[in-house]
């Protein structure tokens, strides 16, 4: 299991009932098991694979507390570093040019840690918790700022529409409303390829342009947008889940449960962006 992140995912859990398949070059073997015996096995090179075990030993399992665990001190450090940076970045007018640029550079240096994670082939854990931090520091100030400048309640709200948005999809997952398989994985892949496409352009229009680029981000459009953002990142949920269960009924290595957390972790900071996006807009018109 990669990153549960399909943005960041490169490899994925390939059930015999189609669903999950997201690495169909890796059939299962023995009985449907990812982690029964190379070639098949993603862990092909762990001394669990070499000593021909099917899966890691009993108690060194991938399980929900696990990943709770993780995702919960994952998450805990994003708040930690918003926390200090609102306090110690103010965005008064006398401090405002060096706070954006710090949580510029945050969110560039945030970036950077997450693609080097996901392009490992094992969980790093400070790594996850650098990617953390950093991106707590820009979510940070850039929350300031709208709560400064735009919408006093913006924040409360947006974590709020973003909690509600994890349980909702929770909800719809274990109830069997949202079926995860190959197509609903490529729907979602196509979809957010195009989006962050968008996104990329209008942020180049905007850095050489000056303005809102596109308009992509402000105005109705921007609100579109937005919603279209939550959706994803809804999508993002599920497919998050689907590979969390897989992960547990495969027998997955307990280290597995760290990459569970970055990618819930890169979900629910993709949804809070959203989210405040569109109060702010809402409330700043």
């Amino acid at each position: 299991m990669r990153s549960s992140n399909p943005v960041f995912s490169r490899r994925g859990f390939s059930r015999d009932n189609g669903y999950a398949g997201f690495n169909t070059a890796q059939q299962p073997q023995a009985g449907g098991n990812p982690y029964a015996q190379a070639p098949a096995n993603p862990y092909a090179t762990n001394p669990y694979a070499q000593q021909g075990v099917p899966q890691a030993p009993a108690g060194n399992v991938m399980t929900m507390d696990d990943v709770v665990t993780r995702t919960a001190i994952s998450l805990g450090t994003v708040i930690v570093g918003a926390v200090l940076a609102w306090v110690m970045l103010p965005v008064d007018r006398d401090h405002l040019g060096t706070s954006i640029g710090i949580a510029f550079a945050a969110g560039i240096v945030s970036l950077v840690l997450g693609l080097i994670q996901a392009f490992k082939r094992k969980p790093v854990p400070a790594l996850i918790l650098a990617y953390a931090a950093t991106q707590g520091v820009a979510l940070g100030v850039i929350s300031s700022l709208v709560t400064t400048y735009v919408a006093a309640g913006a924040v409360p709200q947006a974590v709020l529409g973003t909690m509600a948005v994890f349980g909702g999809v929770l909800i719809a997952y274990k109830t069997g409303l949202i079926r995860v398989n190959r197509r609903f994985y490529g729907y979602v892949m196509a979809a957010a390829i195009g989006f962050l496409l968008l996104m990329i352009a209008n942020s180049l229009f905007a850095v050489f342009g000056g303005g809102d680029g596109l308009g992509f981000r402000s105005g109705g459009l921007g609100i579109l947008f937005g919603i279209i953002g939550i959706i994803l990142g809804a999508c993002f949920l599920a497919l998050d889940f689907k590979q969390v269960e897989d992960g547990i009924a495969y027998g997955a290595p307990r280290e597995e449960s760290w990459l569970a957390a970055f990618g819930l972790t890169l979900t629910l900071v993709w949804i809070y962006r959203e989210m405040l996006n569109i109060i702010a807009i809402i409330q700043g018109d």
